[in-house]
């Protein structure tokens, strides 16, 4: 089992939903999902599943539940 970390910084309320690598293991990630009840912590998790390729199962959000940076955990 190989276990990858991912800095992420996020910019909810977005009016597009995109994810960029901006070095290794480090990304930017807008997602139009508010930041309410933990909707862009799924919506950034999703992004990273598809862009990944890995299930959304996969994804853990570790560190930064109310932040704009992030930590998450990808199992594969």
């Amino acid at each position: 089992m190989d276990t990858q970390w991912l800095s992420v910084t996020v910019h909810p309320s977005a009016s597009k939903e995109a994810l960029i690598s901006t070095g290794p293991g480090r990304f930017e990630a807008w997602v139009k999902a508010k930041p309410l009840g933990g909707g862009a912590n799924n919506a950034v998790a999703g992004l990273l599943a598809r862009g990944l390729r890995v299930p959304t199962a996969a994804i853990r959000l570790v560190k930064g539940y109310s932040g704009r940076h992030k930590v998450f955990k990808v199992i594969r």
